[in-house]
């Protein structure tokens, strides 16, 4: 009994073993979009206008939360490599394969990707979520995809459906705090001189009194730093602020998300 289970077991892992091989070997015929193009609607199911709506509220969100959505709609699944497959594996597979969303920011785990999939002949649609949102959100994207996305495609109302639904995930993203940039080596040494400078100017106060030279010196000292302190500042800040990186950038699916049919 105990020679059979144990063959038994073998048996399966052999063929998870398999199935896990073959899925990762498959390869989604869709073409990327560009790191800021976020749409690609090739099952033309979006209006110009709305498609034009969903770039400036995804180009917005990724500048100030660095978490992509990107919009997908496709014929069918088959027409794309994945004939047999459920929409689920589809997405993951399309997400790891492009990378959606950045791993890391600032030196911290990020992945906070986010894609929506709809397969117009297939009747399914997918939100599928990086891996830095574990399953804490798959509660929402589910209360979206049966509240927002799948009651407008029930009625045809498909580019509705698909602007309702990026505007919600756009309100649940909008909940994430971006990690603090790490701070650099010269905060902690202006930190340090300062607090020197305040010792050096008690000492010479009380020594000299008013008339002491360490009012002059703090006054030449405070305004050459605030100087350089200003230009790091405007330079950091130069480029518009936000994050001014792209949709891809080696990010992974958590498995988490939501499915829905019409």
């Amino acid at each position: 009994m105990g020679k059979w289970l144990s063959n038994r077991l073998i048996l399966i892992a052999v063929l998870l073993l398999g199935f896990a091989s073959t899925a990762s070997a498959i390869q989604i015929d869709i073409e990327k979009p560009g790191e800021r193009e976020f749409v690609r609607d090739l099952a033309e199911m979006i209006t110009p206008e709305d498609e034009e709506k969903i770039r400036e509220v995804c180009d917005k969100l990724l500048t100030e939360k660095a978490t992509p959505i990107i919009v997908i709609t496709i014929d069918s699944m088959a027409n794309h490599g994945g004939e047999g497959l459920r929409i689920e594996t589809f997405a993951t597979l399309l997400f790891d394969q492009w990378g959606i969303g950045h791993a890391q920011i600032n030196g911290q785990e990020w992945n906070t990707g986010i894609l929506l999939l709809v397969s117009k002949n297939d009747r399914k649609a997918r939100i599928e979520l990086g891996g830095g949102w574990g399953r804490r959100e798959d509660a929402l994207c589910q209360q979206i995809m049966d509240e927002q996305i799948i009651p407008r495609f029930k009625q045809g109302q498909f580019s509705e459906g698909i602007v309702a639904g990026v505007d919600s995930l756009d309100k649940m993203a909008r909940k994430l705090e971006l990690p603090a940039q790490p701070r650099p080596w010269w905060h902690y040494a202006v930190g340090a001189g300062f607090v020197g400078l305040a010792i050096f100017t008690a000492v010479s106060l009380y020594r000299s009194g008013s008339s002491g030279w360490a009012w002059a010196f703090w006054a030449v000292v405070f305004t050459v730093v605030g100087t350089i302190l200003y230009h790091m500042a405007t330079s950091r800040g130069s480029g518009g602020g936000g994050f001014s990186g792209g949709s891809f950038g080696g990010g992974s699916s958590g498995g988490g998300g939501a499915t829905g049919s019409w």
